[in-house]
């Protein structure tokens, strides 16, 4: 898939109710911070977690996020050409999710989140 026909939007853009979001980052930078609610399948283990792709709603886009937008840019063109999901990247990832002020939450007890 081209880049430029990889479904995409912004941070500030996406839906405040019923956001399915999936967190394709390493498991080290999930548990150091992620958005609440994520769903959280590192991209090297999506084709083996197939499983776990169609509990994802599908009556709604999946918005599928990373640091910056480049793993999820990748996960985003294989959802979609594989038909597992209506997938979004979000441009900017988890960077810009914590730029905007969204909510972040961390697996490490007495840590504030980060993101890595």
């Amino acid at each position: 898939m081209n880049p430029a026909e990889i479904p995409t939007t912004s941070v500030s853009e996406l839906p405040t109710d019923d956001l399915v979001l999936l967190d394709v980052r390493e498991p080290d930078e999930w548990a150091a911070g992620h958005a609440p609610g994520a769903v959280h399948i590192p991209l090297g283990e999506l084709p083996s977690r197939t499983d776990e792709l169609a509990e994802l709603p599908d009556d709604r886009p999946v918005y599928v996020i990373c640091r910056t937008g480049g793993r999820s840019a990748r996960a985003t063109a294989w959802l979609n050409a594989a038909g597992l999901a209506d997938a979004v990247n979000v441009a900017g990832g988890m960077k810009s999710w914590q730029t905007e002020g969204r909510p972040l939450v961390g697996d490490h007890e007495g840590v504030a989140p980060e993101v890595l």
